[in-house]
């Protein structure tokens, strides 16, 4: 009987060999231009809509959005590009046009998945931003969709798999200049202001469709007063920091490991501190991972500077705020440098933060194959979960004092120092957890093959994956 875990292993090893069944791509048109749409110009969409009107033997032939009011902002420069875009806000009409060859998706996470897995259902080739995936359950199910639909190419928003700075640096660990890998560490030091709070729902602005940005979740009263962006920080929609700029992090730390399964116990702790508003999400929070073999990973996001300093000397560990270090028995790494013990430099790398992540999805599709295993959706959902995993983790916390916390850490030195540091960043905030108790999660057990919580807590774990799919927004079925 073949497995998961055996089912991953090939997978990897068919196409790290560049054997991919898949035909070459040929565009259905007379020019050989790509003909490419963006869904969704609120965030990250806007960026690729520049990019994709920059690349050569590219076309924008559409453009979908929920609000009409960006569609009418970014039909000019499609013009102005001398293309002629067909204009969308729903992403179904969109997945149906048969002048699309590849969808470009950075639509609110809640509904990556399911246009990902509308576009494969109408053959269209997929690029889904980060993460891909809102829970765990509809992550895997994006991989399941993928692998049934091999002449389509389907990537990640994860850029940094396309630097090839790391990849020269993750080589370079494991000639043994410094070691073993003892410890794989992302960080997310970046302020977040209040979102607010309301008193009464705020009216949704007149050119959103709601019912088509709601998508799967109930059509419930808009708590927020921004509309767009800060739904990140509300559970049916977001994903927190963790989830946001994290998955970012957490697929460079998971990379340094070469872990290709998810974790088999995960914990998480933090809180929403400093304010009080209609943020869900915590705006700290530590994560701690254990794998069935290697080292662990830990991911420390922080999201409040300390008061009246200077943004410039916001709180920073070994010289990073916003990436990784990945500690080894004789040094460690933290993003472009290598260093010993000591803190001697022992050698750069070049990382551009995967400037040419875009033009690889362009690439594949004209050769029939990923350029890489790292462009593989599998890595965009395997890192997207590990945040999903901590989030299960908080959520079914409870507040526990500071000497409670540190008996949850018993034996892991690492996790109890960086406590002590995160510790102390909040108390330069005015914040004290001896008063503001942190909310600790539990302990969570986790089958990598199953992708199944276990043990304790499972039930209560596994429900939080099952979320609501509203009858006109169910994830379709690839056959």
């Amino acid at each position: 009987m073949t497995t998961r875990r055996i089912f991953i292993k090939r997978a990897t090893m068919i196409t790290a060999a560049g054997a991919l069944p898949v035909g070459c791509f040929k565009p259905k048109h007379a020019n050989d231009d790509i003909r490419v749409a963006i869904c969704g110009l609120h965030g990250r969409g806007k960026d690729h809509l520049a990019d994709m009107l920059k690349m050569d033997g590219v076309r924008i032939v559409a453009l979908c959005d929920v609000d009409k009011y960006m569609l009418d902002k970014y039909e000019p420069s499609v013009v102005k590009a001398g293309f002629k875009a067909k204009l969308y806000t729903d992403y179904r009409k969109l997945c149906e046009d048969s002048e699309v060859d590849g969808i470009m998706i950075a639509t609110p996470n809640h509904t990556h998945v399911l246009i990902a897995m509308t576009a494969l259902q109408h053959g269209k080739h997929v690029y889904v931003e980060k993460p891909v995936s809102h829970n765990l359950v509809e992550g895997r199910k994006l991989v399941e969709a993928a692998a049934k639909r091999p002449k389509l190419i389907i990537t990640h928003g994860m850029q940094r798999r396309s630097d090839p700075g790391w990849e020269e640096a993750f080589a370079w660990i494991k000639e043994g200049h410094i070691g073993k890998i003892t410890l794989s560490r992302g960080l997310n030091y970046k302020k977040r202001e209040s979102i607010g709070k309301l008193s009464t729902p705020r009216k949704v602005p007149s050119t959103v469709d709601y019912n088509l940005w709601c998508g799967p979740r109930p059509m419930i009263p808009v708590m927020r007063e921004q509309f767009h962006y800060d739904w990140h920080w509300q559970w049916p929609y977001g994903n927190g920091d963790i989830g946001n700029q994290g998955p970012h992090q957490l697929d460079v730390a998971r990379w340094a490991l070469g872990q290709m399964e998810l974790p088999k116990r995960v914990m998480s702790l933090g809180s929403r501190w400093g304010y009080t508003d209609d943020g869900e999400t915590p705006n700290n929070q530590l994560a701690m991972f254990q794998f069935e073999n290697g080292a662990p990973l830990l991911f420390d996001n922080r999201g409040l500077p300390a008061k009246d300093m200077n943004w410039k000397l916001e709180p920073s560990y070994r010289g990073v705020r916003i990436g990784n270090v990945i500690h080894c028995e004789g040094g460690y790494v933290a993003e472009s440098k290598a260093y010993d013990l000591k803190g001697n430099t022992l050698k750069k790398f070049n990382l551009d933060d995967g400037a040419g992540h875009q033009r690889n999805w362009i690439a594949a599709m004209r050769q029939g194959s990923l350029l890489s295993d790292n462009h593989n959706v599998l890595q965009g959902h395997l890192s997207a979960s590990l945040s999903q995993l901590a989030n299960t983790s908080f959520r079914l916390g409870k507040k526990l004092l500071p000497a409670e916390v540190r008996e949850r850490l018993q034996g892991d030195k690492e996790a109890q120092t960086t406590l002590e540091d995160f510790e102390a960043n909040l108390l330069a905030n005015k914040i004290d957890t001896k008063s503001e108790n942190t909310i600790v999660g539990p302990w969570l057990s986790l089958d990598p093959v199953t992708e199944k919580f276990t043990g304790e807590f499972a039930e209560e774990a596994n429900k939080l994956q099952e979320e609501e799919y509203r009858e006109e927004f169910k994830l379709p079925e690839i056959v």
